[in-house]
């Protein structure tokens, strides 16, 4: 029995993963020991569950049915097992966060430091991310996104204020070509745009007007996948960029940086942290999440 459970654990490590490496990475074994734990599996079974070529993994049509049926049964075995260990235990194991990389008030430190130090057997792994994807079949605990962009069959609470965006400028970019008085106006401006990656279009800037909400599909001069590197460039007057008023607001307030357009940026529900529904949740998990409401209230 002892050797089935591995061989069924050791199988679903490889099915997900399409890859005996990282199967192995992922359990903590070797990849020789992943292919003879999956080798025994399938001798006592009868049946071949992967197909395996110098160039690929995949699952055999036995392999795929047999996915299907003991993946969710797994799972609450694992998350019995789980229960049991939590019920004397202190939240610990390693929590794994993605993140959008421009939740500024999340990504500060200060709410996460506080949270390593109430729970210090808890190790943190955070991707910062903008790219959107299913974060269990990923393999992450828990993500953090703008409230409005999270699936709806999420549990999802705040850990940021209401947010707003606005565009930006430097005082000398300013000075040389004017202000901007409408968001039509940027068409006529050298503009700063943001990519998550290279075969995607530049963000289409949002604005709203009298109740409306509409976006300019501005032209730009420079298109970077990095808020860093857009703020640097405005700073340095190459143009307007646009982003969150949180994450501009230590320039604006040491001069670097003007808002701009800000009549047509109203404030909209902010970042959340959002996990999937389960019966019961990992106590690490469950911890993050108290420790989010007590910072709330304070």
């Amino acid at each position: 029995m002892t050797d089935d459970l591995e061989g069924i654990s050791v199988f679903l490590a490889v099915a997900e993963a399409r890859n005996f490496r990282l199967a192995g990475e992922r359990l903590g074994v070797t990849r020789s020991a992943v292919s003879q734990a999956l080798q025994r599996l399938e001798d006592r079974l009868g049946v071949a569950l992967i197909q395996r070529t110098t160039r690929s993994v995949s699952l055999t049509e036995a392999g795929e049915a047999f996915f299907d049926a003991v993946r969710p049964s797994i799972r609450q075995v694992k998350d019995a097992m789980q229960m049991v260990r939590e019920m004397q235990a202190r939240p610990s194991g390693l929590l794994r966060l993605t993140v959008s990389s421009i939740a500024e008030s999340f990504l500060s430190g200060t709410l996460l430091a506080g949270f390593m130090e109430a729970c210090p057997d808890v190790k943190l792994d955070i991707t910062i991310t903008d790219d959107e994807f299913d974060i269990v079949e990923a393999g992450f605990d828990a993500g953090v996104r703008l409230g409005e962009v999270i699936e709806q069959d999420m549990i999802a609470i705040p850990v940021s204020k209401p947010q707003r965006q606005c565009a930006a400028a430097s005082p000398g970019y300013l000075a040389r070509r004017g202000r901007p008085r409408h968001p039509r106006d940027l068409q006529n401006h050298a503009c700063i745009g943001w990519r998550p990656r290279p075969d995607t279009a530049p963000y289409r800037w949002e604005f709203t007007e009298n109740g409306r909400d509409f976006d300019v599909a501005v032209d730009p001069a420079v298109t970077t996948n990095d808020m860093g590197m857009m703020i640097r460039m405005a700073c340095a007057g190459a143009g307007i960029t646009f982003g969150m008023v949180e994450t501009f607001q230590p320039y604006i307030e040491g001069g670097d940086l003007m808002p701009l357009l800000e009549d047509f940026c109203p404030p909209f529900p902010g970042f959340h942290l959002y996990y999937p529904r389960r019966q019961r949740q990992p106590l690490k998990l469950r911890a993050l999440v108290d420790h989010i409401g007590r910072s709330r209230r304070r």
